[in-house]
């Protein structure tokens, strides 16, 4: 939708956006060939991507940081903008605000991902742990010598009941290793009550000890990174793993951390993995966690293990779940059809220069795929969409969407969508993607559209 109201008028007028645009339009190549000139950008308080070269003029400078104060008084996390600039100066500047509806585009001038289902994650974010019916603690593991040492690094410390730890894997819903039990049994754990003794405690474990009542597993949906960067990631377990594939697990019990990570007991090991290991989740990382020690036991002793991390999209011979197919890089497939098999996730088709498009009927009904990026013009016919059945997020440029739009096309099975610009393309976007979002029901995006007169080109 076009909203004539201006938000916040200081960032609402074109004025206010000329040295900005002058920034941006550089040598101003294109307007001197009369051509029609195209920018495109973000800008918040506390940043912005303008594509640009060379150093910001002073006049840009001060119009750029009296937006981010204007934006930051206003509460506005995030402003887009895109300018059509034609040659005798006559300008259309499209301003767009913030969406609850839309996840910003991280470093990119483009519109964002489009939220289809309100709280919906990406594929590998909802996968559970597999059953690990065989799988032991480590021989290392041994509760009494774990209990005695920590008995003598802590002395006179007030450990919980076995009503209290019976009362907390009620809470949780699992059964808590025989370690861990153990641990608790020596020390509670109190940060409120004693402050001086938890720190002993933490020194006696090696980490910022959780006292028993905050014992919580990982939860996979904390860890979404956002769909668009979510939409592109492929996880799984392979058969030498120690540590599940998986963005969080309920038993995964956090006992502990560093000042920023988290340690856990691994109840959900891997083939290879042993029931109680210590794992680290990285607060850096949305999927995955490392293997640390091979026991609880191990740990407190100070036998670590080297940071092993499994990669499940680099085992060994077996296909990638994310394929890139097109223009870049060596080593890619050169086609769809070699991309194509039946663990295929991810797709990833870019225009190949002048190459031919391509054509998707050799990954149509592929079982697990569900997430498509194609860049605009690299599809030979973008209606052959409609037949990858399971796609949960969708990328492409806004003549393709134009095309599914027009076809009745678009997949229904979406939960995030993407709409990517060329250069000739930016104004219309907002439009496509509230067609999109109107086929969900989802609030629409509001759009200023604001006419201005740069003047001819010099």
């Amino acid at each position: 939708m076009v909203d004539q109201r201006l938000p916040l008028s200081s960032v609402g007028a074109f004025a206010a956006w000329e040295p900005v645009l002058r920034l941006m339009l550089g040598d101003d190549s294109d307007r001197r060939a009369a051509r029609t000139a195209r920018v495109a950008g973000r800008l918040g308080p506390h940043g912005w991507s303008l594509a640009h070269q060379g150093s910001m003029s002073s006049a840009a400078r001060i119009a750029v940081e009296g937006m981010q104060k204007a934006l930051a008084r206003g509460g506005v996390q995030e402003i887009s903008f895109s300018a059509e600039v034609r040659p005798d100066g006559r300008t259309t500047l499209g301003l767009v605000w913030p969406s609850p509806v839309v996840e910003p585009a991280v470093g990119r001038p483009d519109l964002g991902v489009l939220v289809l289902a309100e709280g919906s994650l990406a594929e590998p974010w909802l996968r559970r742990p597999e059953p690990v019916p065989g799988a032991m603690p480590a021989p290392s593991a041994d509760p009494e010598s774990l209990e005695r040492t920590l008995r003598a690094r802590l002395p006179g410390a007030v450990g919980a009941t076995e009503a209290e730890i019976a009362a907390t894997e009620a809470r949780l819903g699992v059964t808590l290793p025989d370690e861990l039990k153990a641990l608790y049994r020596v020390t509670r754990v109190d940060w409120v009550g004693d402050f001086e003794a938890a720190v002993r405690a933490g020194q006696a474990v090696g980490c910022e000890l959780s006292g028993l009542d905050d014992l919580e597993g990982v939860d996979a949906a904390a860890r979404h990174p956002g769909w668009g960067t979510a939409a592109t990631h492929a996880g799984g377990t392979a058969p030498d793993a120690a540590v599940q594939g998986l963005a969080g697990s309920p038993g995964w019990i956090r006992f502990g951390g560093n000042g920023g990570d988290d340690f856990a007991v691994d109840l959900t090991p891997g083939p290879a993995g042993c029931l109680g290991q210590v794992v680290l989740i990285d607060h850096e990382q949305n999927f995955g966690a490392a293997l640390v020690a091979d026991s609880l036991t191990d740990f407190v002793l100070g036998r670590l293990r080297e940071e092993r991390r499994d990669h499940p999209d680099r085992r060994g011979d077996r296909r990638p779940a994310v394929a890139r197919v097109g223009a870049g890089a060596a080593g890619r497939p050169e086609t769809v059809r070699a991309a194509a098999h039946p663990a295929l996730e991810v797709l990833a088709v870019e225009a190949a220069g002048d190459g031919a498009p391509f054509s998707l009927a050799p990954v149509c009904g592929l079982p697990r795929l569900r997430t498509l990026t194609a860049s605009p013009g690299a599809l030979a016919d973008p209606l052959e969409v409609a037949g990858l059945t399971g796609l949960e997020f969708l990328e492409l440029g806004t003549e393709e969407w134009r095309a599914l739009l027009d076809a009745g096309a678009v997949p229904r099975t979406l939960k995030a969508a993407a709409v990517t610009a060329r250069d000739q393309d930016h104004l219309p976007v907002v439009a496509i993607a509230n067609e999109i979002l109107a086929l969900w029901d989802r609030p629409l995006i509001v759009q200023t559209l604001l006419d201005g007169d740069l003047g001819p080109a010099t």
